[in-house]
């Protein structure tokens, strides 16, 4: 199944859906970052909620970064999303091991700690928005649930999960967000809290081959749910040579100055997805010539 995301509505749009299945960007984000079991499961959850979050933005040039700082061994991770289903992310510390937790899962909150969640949204105004809660769990979909609730004042039900094959692959990933709309009536709440509680988790929905259309089928279940939008989502990392080359230029003359005296070529790495850029003596000098200061 190729990773997609879809968005719907249900009971006269008093609830907003999402959901998506994620396994190929997750595996890919493995991959680049040679991420461990937990960090992977870690990851693949905050991708998955970030790209369904990044959905909710209006713009096309609006995007959604959200920071994970914890006192666990990973240290906090962050994921960038657009509203067009493009992601990117990366942990601090790629490759904790951890024994199992007391229900014998990967201890996905173990790894993160005690620590904060931030949610910034950039569209294109002076300031862009930051809300940031205490993390609760440090498993992220309740500490998104609890953000949403605080920040954002909007009651809402997020379920994440990445399954790991025996070889530590990504066996079945994705997650689904379902929200409130403050005009909700009472029978609704109801019903949907019905439906909620009757879940299994999504990684079990997913491995037993339910799309995440299906999945919001069995979420809004007596809700007359709509699907609204259907579309497909990947990791994906703008950074390239030109703008590593800009980067290196806004440093100023001082510095670059300092970088050719030391008489060795530099490398740069992007965070997101861990491509390394090498720049020569020579190509420095060149740099060095479109310093304004």
């Amino acid at each position: 199944m190729t990773d997609y995301l879809v968005r719907a509505t249900a009971a006269n749009a008093q609830i907003r859906a999402f959901a998506c299945t994620t396994r190929e960007l997750v595996d890919h984000a493995r991959q680049i970052h040679n991420t461990s079991p937990v960090v992977t499961a870690a990851l693949g959850r905050l991708l998955s909620a970030g790209l369904m979050m990044g959905s909710m933005l209006k713009g096309d040039r609006d995007l959604l970064t959200v920071q994970v700082k914890g006192d666990g061994p990973m240290q906090g991770m962050m994921i960038t999303a657009d509203s067009r289903g493009s992601v990117k992310g990366y942990a601090n510390v790629p490759d904790v091991v951890l024994p199992a937790n007391a229900v014998g899962k990967l201890d996905v909150g173990g790894a993160v700690g005690n620590g904060t969640l931030s949610v910034i949204k950039d569209m294109g105004l002076k300031d862009p928005y930051v809300g940031q809660v205490q993390l609760q769990t440090g498993e992220i979909a309740e500490d998104l649930t609890y953000y949403f609730a605080t920040s954002e004042q909007v009651p809402s039900s997020v379920g994440l999960g990445v399954l790991m094959e025996r070889d530590n692959t990504v066996k079945q990933a994705g997650g689904f967000i379902v929200q409130l709309m403050p005009f909700a009536e009472e029978e609704v709440i109801a019903r949907l809290e019905e439906n909620l509680s009757g879940i299994s988790s999504v990684t079990k929905m997913l491995d037993e081959g339910m799309t995440p259309e299906q999945i919001l089928e069995r979420l809004l279940a007596g809700l007359n749910p709509e699907i609204t939008d259907s579309r497909s989502v990947a990791f994906s990392c703008d950074c390239s040579r030109e703008r590593v080359e800009k980067a290196l230029v806004s440093v100023g003359r001082a510095e670059l100055t300092d970088m050719i005296n030391d008489g060795k070529p530099i490398e740069l790495n992007c965070h997101f997805c861990n491509r390394n850029y090498t720049f020569s003596v020579e190509e420095l000098k060149s740099l060095l010539n479109r310093c304004s200061k």
